[in-house]
């Protein structure tokens, strides 16, 4: 019998609130305070799960089960959150999943002990879940640091060069972003015993999905809901990051949209009250278009990764998963 949309939002919500139970009970009682609170607090102030639920589902694709995989989905999710806080205080951000970031609520070294104790929690966690094959999985799990740390970088240049290319852009969150979504894929199916052809068709799942999730995430920085998006709407635009909204922008505007989009580069971003008149041009210029046929298109190729999964209800669910990811609105 098929699954609907409705079952497996409930499966999805039914593994989030397991993992949420797990994450509760990690820093509990544990000394010193001025270490695991901050700890606590990052790691329990929300988020999707989506990387480790992608262990989870990529586990399932190849065995039928979640079980076996659940520490190394905490694992992802610490190394997810260590990244977070380590990426706020570089961003000088103050609000993260709608909270105040961990360095303005406590302090800077605070945070940066917080990022490198989860980081260390991740490790320890990923050990409880290997076994035969654990030189793979941890050489996989090292290398997906590597890759966001090389992520990181590019992208802290790339707001210094005057001018980035989409191609630019594009070889930066493939680091940043999509080959941590690749890892979790990789390690789930890795884990949960699938062949070597399973486990590079969901690294090509996870890293397609994951170009298209951050495509998608520039876009509702801009035009998504800020209570729900967590963030403020706009703040890529009061910093002058160089998203693929303002990039594809640049590639086509003229004339004085042109001098507008090169004037907010060299001021390092614009006022507040400029963002409607930006959005509006965004629009005019069919950017936002772009940028919807980009993750169409990432997550296409994402899906078309799918036939070497024989599980019939695990790749509906894998659908079920990018669609969720293609069609949220936070």
């Amino acid at each position: 019998m098929k699954q609907s949309k409705k079952d497996f939002s409930k499966l999805y919500e039914k593994e989030v609130a397991k993992l949420n139970n797990r994450f509760r009970k990690l820093f509990v009682n544990k000394k010193p305070i001025s270490l695991y609170e901050p700890s606590a607090y990052i790691i329990e102030s929300g988020g999707k799960r989506l990387r480790p639920f992608s262990v989870l589902v990529s586990a399932f694709a190849v065995s039928g089960k979640f079980s076996g995989v659940y520490n190394a989905a905490l694992a992802v999710e610490l190394l997810h959150n260590f990244t977070l806080v380590h990426d706020d205080i570089m961003d000088n951000a103050d609000k993260r999943r709608g909270k105040t970031t961990v360095h303005i609520k406590y302090n800077i070294p605070t945070a940066i002990l917080t990022g490198d104790n989860l980081i260390a929690y991740a490790y320890k966690s990923l050990l409880k879940d290997c076994n035969n094959n654990c030189e793979k999985v941890i050489e996989t799990f090292t290398q997906g640091i590597i890759e966001v740390c090389e992520g990181q970088s590019l992208d802290e240049l790339y707001e210094e060069l005057p001018e980035v290319k989409i191609s630019d852009y594009k070889k930066m969150i493939k680091k940043k972003t999509a080959s941590l979504l690749s890892m979790c894929c990789s390690i789930g199916a890795r884990l949960g015993g699938g062949s070597e052809n399973q486990i590079k068709a969901l690294e090509k799942y996870g890293l397609n999905l994951g170009m298209a999730f951050q495509i998608q995430d520039d876009y509702l920085d801009l035009f998504g809901d800020e209570k729900k998006f967590g963030k403020v709407v706009g703040g890529d635009l009061l910093e002058g990051k160089k998203t693929y909204l303002l990039l594809r922008a640049l590639e086509k505007a003229k004339g004085k949209n042109k001098n507008l989009l090169l004037n907010l580069l060299k001021r390092k971003g614009i006022d507040k009250k400029e963002i409607p008149s930006y959005k509006t041009m965004f629009e005019e210029l069919n950017v936002t278009t772009d940028a919807q046929k980009e993750i169409k298109n990432y997550t296409s190729k994402a899906l078309k990764s799918l036939d070497e999964i024989e599980n019939e209800k695990a790749k509906d669910l894998l659908l079920w998963f990018a669609n969720f990811l293609l069609k949220r609105n936070y």
